[in-house]
C-alpha cells in the first residue's frame, strides 16, 4: 500500500488542516465545555454562545439538530464533540450508531458480535 493512499471508511471523515480550519471555532467552542460556567452559558442561550464562536450557519445547524455526524462534517474533531456529546447526554456508542445509521442497539450488538466485549 502507498504511504499517501486515502482509505474510504464509511461515516467517517478525514480531520486534516483544512478540516480543522474550518472547524476552528466549533472546536474552540466545544473545549470550553470543560467548565462548569461554559457549559451553563451554553444551556441558557446556545444560539448566542455558538455566535460567541463565530459558527458558521451549517454548524449551527448541527448543533440546534444535536447531530455529531454534520459537526463532523464541519470541522468538528470527534475528541472536542465529544465534550459537546456530553451536554447532550449522549456516549461514545451513541455517536458510533449515529455514523453507521444503525440504532444504537443494533450497533452495541454489532460490536457484541465482533468480539468487541460488554458493551
Amino acid at each position: 500500500m502507498a504511504t499517501n493512499e486515502t482509505r474510504k471508511f464509511p461515516g467517517t471523515y478525514l480531520f486534516d488542516s483544512k478540516m480543522a480550519k474550518k472547524g476552528y471555532g466549533l472546536n474552540k467552542m466545544c473545549y470550553s465545555f470543560n467548565e462548569q460556567a461554559a457549559r451553563d452559558e451554553f444551556n441558557a442561550d446556545p444560539e448566542a454562545y455558538c455566535d460567541k464562536f463565530n459558527l458558521t450557519e451549517a454548524q449551527k445547524q448541527g448543533i440546534r439538530d444535536k447531530n455529531i455526524i454534520t459537526l463532523l462534517q464541519e470541522g468538528g474533531s470527534i475528541y472536542y464533540l465529544a465534550k459537546f456529546a456530553g451536554l447532550l447526554k449522549i456516549n461514545m456508542q451513541d455517536i458510533g450508531a449515529q455514523q453507521t445509521g444503525m440504532s444504537v442497539d443494533e450497533f452495541k450488538a454489532m460490536l457484541e458480535r465482533n468480539g468487541r466485549g460488554e458493551v
